[in-house]
């Protein structure tokens, strides 16, 4: 396992899974604290890699309960929005693209296109993620993309 220091610096202090930020001097016992969480980096090559992430130890402790929830953010204005690690863990293994909501407007769906490309490069930052905005039925659709 590496050093706890190590991983927090190179995830920028913030947690992978709730994308808050993670106090690096507070006690790695406190719910808020850090640790280190290790997942599968892809579930369907042989000879899986084992990644580890920054996340509040609360965060740490719910996934080991419940299927973690990455929410889509507060500040942006999507309809319809896919759960986000799902779509992440499909998209890693198989590759392809998938719909993952839909958009009242273009500006809304830039910014929530722009939001979600900064929160994959946290949450799955093997991947290369692209999101392509389709526009029909007064409504712009957001694609997500692995290449």
């Amino acid at each position: 396992m590496s050093d706890l220091n190590e991983i927090g610096e190179r995830d920028a202090w913030r947690c992978w899974l709730c994308d808050a930020p993670v106090d690096p001097d507070a006690s790695v016992n406190s719910d808020l604290g850090p640790s280190a969480d290790s997942y599968a980096a892809s579930k369907a090559k042989k000879g899986t890699a084992t990644v580890e992430r920054l996340a509040h130890r609360q965060c740490n402790t719910m996934r080991g309960k419940v299927a973690p929830v990455v929410p889509w953010g507060s500040e942006i204005f999507v309809v319809d929005p896919s759960p986000i690690f799902e779509a992440v863990e499909r998209l890693s293994r198989k590759g392809g693209r998938e719909v993952v909501a839909r958009c009242p407007g273009q500006r809304e769906a830039d910014e929530a296109s722009e939001w979600l490309l900064d929160r994959l490069s946290r949450l799955a930052p093997d991947t290369r993620f692209a999101v392509d905005i389709k526009q029909g039925g007064g409504q712009f659709m957001l694609s997500l993309r692995a290449d």
